[in-house]
Parts: C-alpha cells; structure tokens; sequence
C-alpha cells in the first residue's frame, strides 16, 4: 500500500504574524499563527510549516514562543524553519515544540552541518528547505537561490538535493521561486528532475492555485504538497484538495 500524500499549509512568520507575498515580496499580514494552525488542523492539514522570515534574533525568540504556543494547541507536526544554522539552533526549536526544522542558508554555507544534525537528533528530524529557480548556466538549469529568491547561491539544485540526501536529510522541501505566490501551478518538470536523484520524500512547493495544480504534483512524484496563499485568503480549503487527490487515485488521510 502507498503512503498518503500529505497537504501542508505553509506559514511564513515574521516577527510573531503570519504574512504571505508575491516571491517573497509585498508582505501583506495574514493573520495570527496559533489561531490560523488551530483552523488548519481542524480542516485536515497532515502536518504545518512554519517558515520564520524575521530578521532579527528578536523575532526568532518571539517565534520560538509562537512554535511553543502552537504545539500546545495542535497535535499534528510542526516543521519551522528559518536561521537554523547549527546543531543548537535545532536543539531550541525542537525543545520549543517543532517536530521537525527547516535548514536552507545554513546548510548552502556549511554542508556538512547536515551530517552533524542528522548525527545528533537522526535524519528524520531535518527538512532540506531548496528554494530553487530556472538559471540556464546550470548543469540541470535549476539553481539554488538565497534571500528569498533574490540572490544565486552559485549552486546546482539537483545536485544539491542529491548531496543532502547522501549526507543523511530526512526529507526535502522543492520550493519553485520562479512560481512562489503566483498561483500559476507548481513547476512539474522540476518536481520530475529532483524526485529522479531524491531519496528521501519530496515536498513540492510554489504556485498552487486550482485542484488539478496539487493533482499534477503528486502524479510528478511529490510525497507531499505545501502551499500558503491558496488556504490562507480561502481560495482552496483542505477538504477539496483531498477530495481531488483522492478522485485523482491518491491515498490521503
């Protein structure tokens, strides 16, 4: 039998608030965290994303009181990300209440941070978030991107991805910047490229705005789906999602 897919909502946290923007741009304030997680866990969400955007260490401590909040509230896994550059920056969001951390900067800088995370608190407690784009000058014409997207980390994005999973990451986040906020669809021939080297399960992300966008995720060979507009401003709610997955011939919870 095959695992269910899982639908995760995604809230990126600055500074304590829910915001949402176009490719990181224009933050506009969607909301109060615990209260949204409340909403999602009980429409059916399999599993929360938190990313924290703050740029101060400030707004990471109140985010980490935000995480504590949260899993005091809902019992589905929470993932945070954001910062986390070390094995103690996961220790403290593990201790806040995260089941799971989210490490992107961190580990583009330092790789082998990954083998050291994994070491300490096993694979299965850290996510690869790859905030990829198209770039023609690379070998699979995906680059990694940093600072949301605005900045070429010079590195290959399937090759990352393959190299974390040899360095023992749980599970991989495929963030498209080319589609994130645009609710144009996930990019399909990316989802195909990475989930072909991946070894672990693959979290596809950016773009959804219809049904039939998580659909054709899935049928690339996406374990699971993440998005954040279309369930924030109420456009899609969990429930017909899942009810599409399942039409579509997915196993979901």
């Amino acid at each position: 039998m095959s695992l269910a897919l899982r639908v995760i909502p995604c809230l990126d946290v600055h500074d304590g608030r829910v915001v949402k923007g176009v490719n990181f741009r224009n933050l506009r304030d969607a909301g109060d965290p615990v209260e949204l997680a409340a909403r999602y866990s009980a429409a059916g969400a399999d599993e929360l994303t938190f990313l924290d955007i703050s740029a101060s260490s400030d707004g990471r401590a109140t985010t980490r009181d935000m995480v504590a909040r949260c899993a005091e509230t809902v019992f589905i896994p929470l993932t945070v990300g954001g910062g986390v550059r070390s094995v103690d920056d996961v220790d403290l969001l593990l201790r806040s209440g995260a089941d799971k951390v989210g490490i992107n900067t961190g580990a583009l800088a330092r790789p082998e941070v990954i083998d050291e995370i994994a070491r300490v608190f096993g694979n299965q407690v850290l996510v690869l978030s790859v905030d990829a784009r198209r770039e023609p000058g690379m070998p699979s014409g995906y680059g990694v991107t940093t600072h949301g997207g605005r900045r070429s980390a010079g590195v290959d994005a399937v090759a990352w991805a393959k190299e974390a999973c040899d360095r023992g990451v749980g599970e991989i986040l495929l963030n498209s910047m080319d589609a994130d906020g645009t609710t144009d669809g996930f990019d399909i021939e990316m989802i195909r490229d990475v989930r072909a080297v991946a070894e672990v399960p693959l979290i596809a992300s950016g773009g959804a705005g219809t049904v039939e966008h998580f659909v054709r995720a899935a049928e690339a060979g996406a374990d699971a789906l993440l998005a954040a507009s279309v369930f924030h401003y109420e456009t899609l709610t969990i429930a017909e999602v899942k009810d599409g997955l399942r039409a579509g011939g997915f196993t979901v919870r």
